[in-house]
């Protein structure tokens, strides 16, 4: 082209078309994807992570689970403890039943009261088998983790905390106490 000559626009833009395909490209930056896909350390890892993540959300939902499930079990337990215990006491029951039954017959007065007793020992070995027994209060010093103090009497046969006489019987469940004993104390 001569100077005087004036380039037309076509042909501008197939210069800058040509120059643009004859200038080296500048090197794209890969993302994360393509950059995985090329280094086989760093697709390890991610691999890893990714198998991680996937544990970690299984064992949480595995404890999730195993929390609802004690939880429900610890909720059936307290609704049916008691289950075992009153099974073992119906025939104490059944047995008062029938000696209130004798008694009305017009039955004697020993046989009801032999009758009687047996149900009380019954009833007592149906406790024991539970594990409560009865305290022993009598003759002890007193002691207040164990006995329960309703009166203090002045005695020249005891010392002074002494336990006397038992006016309610104190039970113990295993080595806990169930129920403390109701005493006098002599002062």
């Amino acid at each position: 082209m001569s100077v005087n000559e004036q380039p037309t626009t076509e042909e501008i833009k197939n210069d800058t078309a040509a120059d643009a395909s004859e200038q080296p490209r500048d090197e794209q930056v890969p993302t994360d994807t393509e950059e995985t896909t090329e280094d086989p350390m760093i697709a390890e890892l991610v691999k890893q992570a990714e198998e991680n993540q996937q544990r970690y959300l299984r064992a949480q939902a595995d404890f999730d689970n195993f929390r609802r499930r004690t939880q429900k079990e610890k909720e059936e337990l307290a609704q049916y403890a008691s289950m075992k215990l009153i099974t073992e006491l119906l025939p104490v029951v059944d047995n008062f039943g029938r000696a209130l039954d004798a008694a009305k017959g017009g039955g004697e007065l020993d046989a009801f009261a032999k009758g009687v007793d047996m149900i009380f020992r019954q009833f007592e070995a149906v406790l024991e088998q539970e594990g409560v027994k009865p305290m022993d209060a009598v003759g002890q010093p007193f002691n207040p983790e164990f006995h329960q103090a309703v009166m203090r009497v002045e005695s020249d046969e005891h010392e002074e905390g002494i336990v006397i006489e038992e006016m309610q019987k104190g039970y113990m469940l295993k080595d806990k106490v169930l129920r403390p004993a109701m005493v006098k104390v002599s002062g």
